[in-house]
């Protein structure tokens, strides 16, 4: 996925504002964080990722999904930037969208979703 790619996935999304975070794109979505790449290895940080689901993206598809040791206790995940497939990408997104969007957003997102 390319780094323009990335933006417009995650600018898709009702309410999503970029800024930047540590000199680097950086997404929220009612002023909590919703995703952001990291210069250091053009990784994406997806957060909402449990420690299992977590253990099992890594052993699936190591190429794409890892951690560092600043994020081995929260539940989140690492993606390589260039091996992420977009769609993969998107439902990442969809699911801490539905958590940290407001419930009015969320059901009008859903409905419009259904056309």
């Amino acid at each position: 996925m390319t780094e323009d790619e990335m933006k417009a996935i995650a600018l898709s999304f009702p309410g999503a504002e970029e800024g930047t975070s540590y000199g680097q794109p950086s997404f929220k979505v009612n002023g909590k964080f919703f995703t952001r790449l990291r210069a250091e290895d053009r990784s994406l940080v997806l957060v909402d990722v449990s420690f299992d689901e977590r253990e099992m993206l890594m052993e699936a598809e190591p190429q794409t999904f890892f951690f560092t040791s600043h994020y081995k206790d929260y539940p989140s995940v690492l993606a390589r930037l260039d091996t992420l497939d977009p769609g993969s990408f998107r439902g990442f997104l969809e699911r801490r969208f539905r958590k940290i969007a407001k419930k009015s957003v969320v059901k009008a997102w859903e409905a419009e979703s259904r056309h």
